[in-house]
């Protein structure tokens, strides 16, 4: 008895060491998962999730947040071809919900990022007669191919790993302009409201986009939320209005409904 209830334990945990080595994984991955997400993905009780993750988190091999976990470093953001391949279902129903309220005729900033490239995406499949600026390479080639629309792309510097142009040189060229709608995208977004993003550069030009632009739209999917980045761009209470593919935390949640921010989720099924 002695020795299967040794061969139990030590068969328990390699399970657990397994189970925490792909939880590490897939913070990693992602940027931020829910407790949901873990029970879903390994078939086990939430109290077994959330003792893993306080293990983990006492480690500090991940950063335990309400509802999830994060990864504990703020400086290192996802590969971009990473990003690409992650939550496209969900980015693809974002920007169909998002593109809904953009009328045809109208003047917009599209971001950098994979989600704005989404948006950018349908609004090339669904509209007419747009203004775009844009600093955002792969946003310009997806537009470009919509014969209707006015592609203006920003000058800069190039970034090799994903196409975006940085610099003084596009922050002055978006400050030239007035807009109707400034479409965002964003690496994290703090219990406090804070949005949050990895690079000095690119902050600086989302700002200016937020400065310059009549409406703004943050466009994000639920692994943005609680996820954590370096620098701040600015706080929640600034944009006009925030869909996403999931409902926010109640923190998050509480920040919008205080500043009269509507926001969408969109359904799981489209």
């Amino acid at each position: 008895m002695r020795e299967l209830s040794s061969q139990y334990q030590e068969q328990s945990f390699v399970k657990q060491t397994t189970r925490h080595q792909k939880i590490i994984d897939l913070v990693y991955k992602n940027g931020y998962v829910s407790t949901e997400d873990f029970v879903e993905h390994f078939k086990v009780s939430p109290q077994t999730i959330r003792r893993d993750l306080n293990e983990l988190a006492d480690a500090n091999k991940i950063r335990r947040h309400h509802g999830g976990a994060t990864t504990p470093l703020s400086s290192i953001n996802t590969a971009y071809n990473t990003r690409k391949a992650m939550q496209l279902t969900e980015k693809d129903s974002i920007a169909e919900a998002l593109v809904k309220y953009i009328p045809n005729g109208a003047t917009l900033f599209i971001d950098i990022g994979t989600t704005p490239e989404s948006i950018a995406r349908e609004l090339a499949k669904t509209h007419k007669n747009l203004q775009i600026v844009t600093n955002n390479i792969n946003a310009a080639f997806i537009l470009m191919g919509n014969e209707d629309f006015k592609v203006i792309l920003a000058g800069g510097e190039v970034r090799n790993k994903d196409g975006g142009i940085v610099g003084e040189a596009t922050l002055d060229f978006i400050k030239q302009f007035r807009l109707d709608f400034g479409i965002l995208g964003i690496s994290g977004i703090d219990y406090d409201g804070s949005l949050l993003d990895f690079d000095y550069h690119e902050v600086r030009v989302k700002k200016a986009i937020i400065e310059n632009s009549r409406s703004v739209y943050l466009a994000v999917d639920h692994t943005k939320f609680g996820r954590n980045a370096m620098v701040k761009l600015g706080n929640i209470a600034e944009i006009d209005m925030l869909i996403t593919n999931r409902p926010p935390p109640k923190e998050i949640t509480t920040l919008l409904k205080a500043h009269k921010i509507p926001f969408e989720v969109v359904p799981k099924e489209r």
